[in-house]
C-alpha cells in the first residue's frame, strides 16, 4: 500500500508519524520551523491513507516503501508502527524517535483481552460515527493535558468511522506481537520520550532503555500522553538535541 505522504521544510531528512485518530498534519505546527525536511505520513485508515486494512507487519514495509533514509519519529501507535519499520528495515531508519511508545503487551490472555476490547471498540466507532467517538476519545484521562486549542479536534474530524475501526482490528495495540525480545537487536541511535504524569509509559520508556543498546529516555516534566502537544517547545528542543547530536557522529 502506498501511504499519503507530503514533505515539508529542508535539512536532514525526517519521518513523523502519528498516533491514533490524528493525521499527518498533526504535526504541522510542530516542523514547520525545524530545519529538517520533514516527511508527514497518513497512516492506514487515517487522513488519505483510507485502507486500515493493513497489520504493523506491512504497515512496516509501507513506511519503509515511501520514506528517506534519517530520522523516524513516531507517537504512540505512530511509535509502534515506527518501531516495526526500524526492525524490520534497520538500513532506512538513522536514528529512531518513539514518543509514547511501547514494544507491545507480554502477557498472553492481557493481549488476547485488548484485542477483544479493540474490537469492540472499532465496532463502536462504526455505529455512533467519527464526531461522537472522537468527542468520546478526547474525554479520557489519557488527554488530560490537552485543551480545546491543543487537542486537534478539527483534524481528527477528517478521517472516516471505516478508517478508524479498520486500523483498529488490524493494528491496534492488541495485534502487535510482543517485540521486547527484539529491542537489542535496534542498532541506530535511539531517542525514548514521555511525559512524566503519563506514568505507564513512562514506566515502558524506561524499561525499553535499559534492553536498546543505544537508547536514551526523556522524560518530560509536566507532559502527560500527548508530550509534543501538551509540550512542544521542550519536545522540539529535546529532538532537536537529538538530531544535532545523532548527525555528527
Amino acid at each position: 500500500m502506498t501511504l499519503s505522504s507530503h514533505v515539508i521544510g529542508s535539512g536532514p531528512p525526517a519521518t513523523f508519524l502519528h498516533g491514533f485518530t490524528q493525521t499527518s498534519h498533526s504535526w504541522l505546527e510542530l516542523v514547520e520551523h525545524l530545519p529538517l525536511a520533514s516527511t508527514l505520513v497518513d497512516a492506514p485508515g487515517h487522513g488519505e491513507s483510507l485502507d486500515g486494512k493493513r497489520s504493523l507487519t506491512q504497515i512496516g514495509d509501507d513506511i519503509a516503501a515511501i520514506m528517506p533514509t534519517g530520522f523516524l519519529v513516531g507517537y504512540s501507535m505512530g511509535a509502534r508502527m515506527a518501531l516495526h519499520t526500524a526492525l524490520q528495515h534497520p538500513h532506512k531508519v538513522s536514528a529512531l524517535v518513539l514518543v509514547s511508545g511501547t514494544a507491545g503487551i507480554r502477557n498472553d490472555e492481557e493481549r488476547f483481552a485488548r484485542k477483544n476490547s479493540d474490537d469492540t471498540l472499532a465496532h463502536h466507532i462504526e455505529e455512533v460515527g467519527v464526531t461522537a467517538f472522537i468527542d468520546e476519545w478526547l474525554s479520557q484521562p489519557l488527554f488530560a493535558g490537552l485543551n480545546t486549542s491543543t487537542n486537534q479536534r478539527p483534524d481528527r474530524l477528517r478521517n472516516t468511522a471505516n478508517g478508524l475501526a479498520n486500523s483498529l482490528r488490524y493494528a491496534g495495540t492488541g495485534t502487535q506481537e510482543p517485540l521486547w525480545d527484539q529491542l537489542h537487536n535496534l542498532i541506530m541511535p535511539v531517542l525514548l520520550l514521555c511525559g512524566t504524569t503519563d506514568t505507564k509509559f513512562h514506566s515502558i520508556a524506561l524499561e525499553m532503555a535499559t534492553i536498546i543498546p543505544n537508547a536514551t529516555c526523556v522524560a518530560i516534566e509536566g507532559a502527560g500522553h500527548t508530550v509534543h502537544l501538551e509540550q512542544p517547545k521542550r519536545f522540539t528542543e529535546e529532538l532537536l538535541r537529538f538530531t544535532a547530536t545523532t548527525e555528527a557522529r
